[in-house]
């Protein structure tokens, strides 16, 4: 896959992190006002995904890799580290793309895999904000913003 697309992924991965980073331990536990996981979960959730995927498209890459129990995910340096994780992982399954173009189990091909995994995970960070602006743990202005800075993250 080109390095453009692989340094886009990084970047993501990166604010995925910086927002988890923002957040207070007892945050954690927010939900939303319509009910659903807790802010802790939706991260849980991102994680558990990119592993779903690395399960049917590269199963040597979930190499110490595991899920997180909803009961663990409150666990802040878990997420962490379980995100920075199986963000290198979905990034070699990306670079392994270079030659075939395909994700196994995934049509059309890579580019809108990536496109894929990114409108998702981004899709549960907006829940994550609202979740916490509902439960009154809103972000501070220099990490609400600091989502947007692709350029520094």
């Amino acid at each position: 896959m080109e390095k453009s697309f692989l340094e886009a992924w990084d970047t993501h991965n990166r604010i995925n992190v910086y927002l988890l980073d923002a957040i207070q331990p007892a945050a954690l536990e927010a939900v939303s006002a319509s009910k659903g996981r807790r802010v802790a979960e939706q991260f849980a959730h991102i994680h558990y995904v990119r592993l779903m995927w690395l399960k049917a498209s590269a199963p040597d890459l979930l190499k110490g890799l595991i899920k997180i129990e909803n009961e663990d995910a409150a666990d802040k340096k878990l997420l962490k580290k379980s995100l920075e994780n199986s963000g290198k992982a979905v990034a070699k399954l990306l670079e392994r793309t270079e030659a075939i173009g395909r994700i196994k189990g995934f049509k059309p091909h890579a580019a809108a895999f990536l496109c894929y995994l990114i409108s998702h995970e981004s899709h549960h960070r907006g829940q994550i904000a609202l979740t916490l602006k509902q439960a009154g743990h809103s972000l501070d202005k220099k990490a609400a913003y600091g989502i947007w800075e692709w350029g520094v993250r």
